[in-house]
């Protein structure tokens, strides 16, 4: 975890959140400035601040995360979806904790 991350507080529980999933990889809880009508981010629980940071050991954790959209977009009745990674800055990431943003209608 990193001290000075808003991801890994909420993880922690520092900075509450309305989690809609959690489990020992990652946690989803809605994005407090939504693009779609329904934006949920889904978080890992390890600190990895980029796609770029990524090793071949967190392979499953990024299956992990897109099988946890798969599920609640099934549970939010959404017929079609997005998923996106933004990686860096000119990425339009603005929150160095990888985060799957799944948004839909």
């Amino acid at each position: 975890m990193s001290n000075d991350c808003i991801f890994c507080k909420i993880i922690e529980g520092v900075i509450p959140s309305n989690q809609i999933h959690s489990d020992d990889l990652c946690v989803a809880f809605p994005d407090i400035n939504p693009k779609t009508k329904v934006h949920i981010l889904i978080v890992p629980t390890k600190h990895i601040p980029t796609i770029k940071d990524l090793g071949h050991e967190d392979e499953k954790l990024m299956g992990h995360l897109i099988g946890v959209a798969r599920d609640i977009a099934k549970k939010e009745n959404l017929e079609g979806y997005k998923l996106q990674f933004n990686v860096g800055e000119k990425g339009g990431q603005e929150v160095f904790h990888i985060h799957l943003h799944l948004m839909g209608n």
